[in-house]
């Protein structure tokens, strides 16, 4: 109830005075009535009439007159209750929101490798990728994944559900080529869900897995990147901004950019580069595992092999700590409407207020 306020508490007050002033009206209005319907004209006593009371002056007769009376007496408390809800409701009922609003100063770019000896690692990638989104909460995320070229998957959004649904669905799509066993038992319809997603990331004969080249491709999704150097480079956009790397780093072709060329054009545009391993656990001793890890942590990222949830979390309070804002901004606050519960309130005494009335017209 603390975080609870009023956006327009004056229209309470405004609403509360109409209806004060239309409930005394209305007891005006039936005092005149009573007082012209208690004598004649000239004075004399009025005439003695039929009264139904009399012909309800029987034991169900009394019954049900007193069950009419009590299910009019709910009917009125209940058209009350709608009353002092609607004005309640007009007075837009708030709650406090907390979002850290430094988190709105983030862009995030996860940079999947959908090479041949990374695809049946990938899915797992992508429950890593679904557990980073968890962590955060009002950064831009883009997803693009490359092979011997890159697609965009995604650009930067702060639509968590699109996010969510994008990073459900390529694992879905990727569900059946984590073993050789699994392509086997595929269907074609299964065969073109994976082909079509892939679309787009081996437009070049003869290379694949260019790690570089598609790391330079996700930086470039981030405003400020360019592979320019020198004094023609552009000035960095202010905003905090990383990629989520994802690869086993086996090269196979000849790249324009190597990993190292990457990581310093990224280092340059202020763009920090953080590693998740996507391969065979056997080969996270490897050569070019060990390089990846070297490359990654001489330029300040931090470098995952297969992710637990303890990793990704580590992850993600790097990431805080690292693009860490203005501290000021984590008791920055605003005011969302909130009427669900008044809402849902309003619903029910108006229900049953319909309720009651149709068994008083019974």
């Amino acid at each position: 109830m603390s975080n609870f306020t009023w956006l327009w508490p004056w229209m309470a007050l405004v609403g509360t005075v109409c209806a004060l002033a239309a409930l005394l009206v209305g007891i005006h209005m039936g005092r005149r009535k009573r007082g012209r319907t208690g004598s004649s004209k000239d004075g004399r006593p009025p005439a003695l009439v039929w009264s139904l009371g009399d012909d309800l002056d029987t034991e169900s007769g009394s019954r049900y007159l007193r069950q009419w009376r009590v299910l009019g007496r709910i009917a009125a408390v209940l058209l009350a209750a709608c009353l002092i809800l609607a004005i309640s409701l007009a007075a837009r009922p708030a709650r406090v929101d907390k979002t850290r609003e430094e988190g709105h100063s983030r862009d995030i770019v996860l940079c999947l490798d959908v090479s041949g000896s990374t695809l049946p690692y990938d899915r797992e990638v992508l429950t890593s990728y679904l557990n980073l989104v968890k962590g955060f909460r009002g950064e831009r995320m883009a997803l693009s994944i490359f092979n011997s070229t890159s697609r965009t998957v995604f650009p930067l959004t702060d639509d968590y559900d699109m996010v969510t649904g994008q990073l459900e669905k390529a694992r879905k799509v990727l569900d059946g080529v984590q073993s050789q066993e699994g392509i086997d038992k595929m269907t074609d319809r299964q065969y073109q869900a994976v082909s079509d997603w892939l679309e787009g990331t081996q437009n070049r004969k003869d290379a694949t897995s260019l790690i570089g080249d598609g790391l330079v491709s996700c930086a470039a999704m981030l405003p400020g990147f360019s592979t320019v150097t020198g004094p023609d480079r552009k000035e960095a956009s202010g905003r905090k901004a990383s990629v989520v790397l994802a690869t086993d780093n086996v090269l196979s072709g000849t790249s324009t950019y190597s990993l190292k060329e990457a990581l310093d054009l990224a280092a340059e545009a202020d763009i920090s580069v953080d590693g998740l391993y996507s391969g065979p656990r056997q080969s996270e001793g490897d050569e070019s595992t060990l390089q990846m890890r070297s490359l990654i942590e001489a330029h300040g990222g931090a470098f995952l092999l297969h992710g637990d949830q303890d990793s990704i979390d580590s992850l993600v309070r790097r990431i805080e700590r690292r693009h860490g804002g203005d501290p000021d901004a984590i008791n920055r606050s605003g005011l969302v409407d909130s009427p669900a519960w008044w809402v849902l309130a309003l619903s029910i005494c108006f229900g049953g207020y319909l309720l009651v009335a149709w068994r008083l017209r019974r």
